[in-house]
């Protein structure tokens, strides 16, 4: 299968296809024929005396300076220079594969003009792993994510550097071992490289993907904390949640169903004096569920985003370039920002699990432990969890509601989008560790309801678990056991349906 650049929609997990290499992007005839429309106008727009906002004026509060025929080219080379001011460490390497395969995706839909031998060597990076070097800082997510985008496609023109085997190596000597001559930028290329959302949109893609295996592996880690305290399946029936019809907290209640069903644990359960659980265990379908909601939501929005055209000006003819603002990342920032207090809330209620289980109630042992006193059992690891969640809150102020000018006040509202899907993947990050601690909590209480038996995936979740944590007999350090737990949820090899 052949996915084609500027003709079929992206979506997260084609993205993530064209990453690994296991779906071939390329360019069709159509498509090329798209791009290279679009650049005959621009040529004729940069020969022509009408001020064309970027093609042959200058930028931002400079856009009533207008610039001679002869100085285009080097006007389009000036940008990416002055542009590339990112600070702070490196974004993860497949992040910035991400950015060019969605940047490429939007160059090719025939709105940029820029040539399509700019286009070509941008594939030609991704296709032989040349990623650039990209700071995380310095994009306020207006105008486009301007900073790394400039230092993304640096090394188009000779400057910048990549990533080869961990190491930061200059882009010219990679040039240079590769046989390919640095571009010479042409009358609105720079613009329509750095222009666009693509920092926003790889950080956000990320986030998606792994948001989407940590909402399964919170049902799993649920449902094993509810076998583990001996709850009940009842408030998880469709009878119940089909007269309250929310989307996310529907489906979670059919995967909580599907988790506990024929547990004899929680059979043994069904029917005892104990009438209602805490809302951490009851509740799950609610509050996953919104989560799930709000997920949906986000990956609704860029799959919008990632079939987009987010640069400017945009080129409709020879006469006609429109100068307007779909570089601006208010419509992701904002879903961003939800989505992060949604990811949070799963670290939220884990959390409250976690704190249920040691608590020494229905035939647990106190801190999961039979040796209480001598020793400390599970005690410790919730403080991890508690300062882990309240961490997530701190990352939950939502940068979209801020905004400072920049560009002497032509650009006086910007979405910081960039920031909002940064803290967004350190929450995710933070998730994975609570549910990591959470399922060793789960997997500990388990033992003490043999000989009862489990529902088939909780019973093979617990055996993964324990060919890398053995049951907590006496203290020892935890340490090692919860890395474990958290590589095993990095890995993304539990069982989740």
């Amino acid at each position: 299968m052949i996915f084609k650049y500027g003709i079929d929609n992206l979506t997260v997990n084609k993205v993530f296809h064209i990453l690994k290499g296991s779906l071939k992007a390329e360019i069709t005839p159509e498509a090329k024929q798209k791009v290279n429309d679009c650049r005959l106008k621009v040529e004729v727009m940069a020969r022509g005396n009408k001020a064309v906002y970027g093609i042959n004026t200058g930028f931002g509060p400079l856009c009533d300076v207008q610039i001679t025929a002869e100085e285009t080219d080097k006007l389009q080379e000036n940008l990416l220079i002055t542009h590339a001011v990112g600070v702070g460490e490196a974004i993860d390497k497949q992040i910035s594969k991400i950015m060019m395969i969605c940047k490429v995706h939007a160059l090719c839909q025939g709105f940029s003009g820029v040539r399509l031998e700019l286009i070509e060597r941008i594939i030609y990076f991704i296709n032989n792993d040349l990623l650039p070097v990209v700071p995380e800082q310095g994009s306020v997510g207006a105008s486009g994510d301007l900073a790394p985008l400039s230092h993304l496609f640096l090394p188009l023109i000779g400057e910048g550097e990549f990533w080869v085997n961990n190491k930061i190596i200059s882009a010219k000597s990679i040039l240079e071992k590769h046989k390919l001559k640095p571009l010479k930028l042409k009358a609105k290329e720079g613009l329509g490289l750095i222009n666009g959302t693509q920092f926003i949109l790889a950080h956000t893609i990320i986030g998606l993907q792994k948001m989407e295996y940590l909402l399964d592996l919170a049902d799993v880690s649920g449902a094993m904390s509810i076998e583990g305290y001996q709850g009940s399946a009842a408030p998880f029936r469709d009878e119940l949640h089909k007269i309250r019809p929310f989307k996310g907290c529907i489906k979670v209640a059919e995967r909580m169903f599907m988790l506990l069903y024929k547990s004899q644990n929680v059979d043994a359960h069904e029917g005892c004096v104990r009438v209602q659980d805490p809302y951490s265990m009851r509740c799950i379908p609610q509050v996953h569920g919104a989560s799930r909601n709000a997920y949906y939501h986000l990956n609704e929005l860029a799959e919008i985003e990632m079939n987009a055209v987010t640069d400017n000006p945009i080129v409709l003819s020879e006469t006609e370039a429109i100068s307007g603002g779909n570089f601006h990342g208010q419509p992701l920032a904002m879903a961003i920002d939800y989505c992060a207090l949604a990811a949070s809330e799963l670290g939220n209620i884990s959390d409250r699990r976690c704190y249920l289980l040691l608590e020494g109630k229905f035939g647990l042992p106190r801190l999961l432990t039979t040796g209480g006193g001598l020793n400390s059992g599970f005690m410790i690891p919730q403080y991890t969890t508690a300062a882990l969640v309240t961490e997530n809150k701190s990352l939950c102020f939502p940068p979209s509601a801020d905004s400072v000018p920049t560009s002497l006040g032509q650009e006086d509202h910007v979405s910081m989008g960039s920031i909002s899907s940064r803290k967004f993947n350190q929450i995710l990050g933070n998730i994975e560790k609570i549910l990591a601690i959470e399922l060793m909590y789960g997997a500990q209480a388990l033992e003490f309801r043999r000989p009862n038996t489990f529902s088939d995936i909780i019973e093979k979740n617990f055996k993964i678990i324990r060919e890398k944590v053995p049951k907590l007999e006496e203290d020892r350090i935890l340490k090692d056991d919860i890395n474990n737990m958290i590589e095993l949820v990095k890995n993304q090899v539990f069982s989740l349906r």
